[in-house]
């Protein structure tokens, strides 16, 4: 199983440019084989601050979001909403258990 998780921000005005790319990124996600979780989140205390949280049954699961039509649709519009700071880290998760 493959975790990513981390931040990435906006400018000040982009959070409402970025909404319906967003949105659509995150339901073509979702639609992807292997794709047991995609979401984002803003953080409470500062909304430039979007939280990425994603849960990928496998490597090639990921592997083949990272080469999908819509992620290289989502990158070319970072610079019209401003996203910065991109700070994202890949887990690889041999074993879960609720907590």
């Amino acid at each position: 199983m493959i975790v990513i998780a981390g931040t990435v921000r906006l400018r000040a005005d982009g959070l409402t440019a970025a909404r319906p790319h967003m949105a659509r990124m995150i339901a073509a996600s979702r639609a992807e084989p292997g794709c047991l979780a995609y979401s984002y989140a803003l953080d409470v205390l500062d909304e430039t601050v979007v939280h990425v949280f994603e849960v990928w049954s496998d490597e090639a699961a990921f592997a083949a979001h990272i080469e999908s039509a819509h992620i290289t649709a989502w990158r070319a519009v970072w610079g019209d909403i401003g996203l910065s700071d991109r700070d994202l880290t890949k887990y690889e998760i041999g074993a879960h258990t609720p907590v």
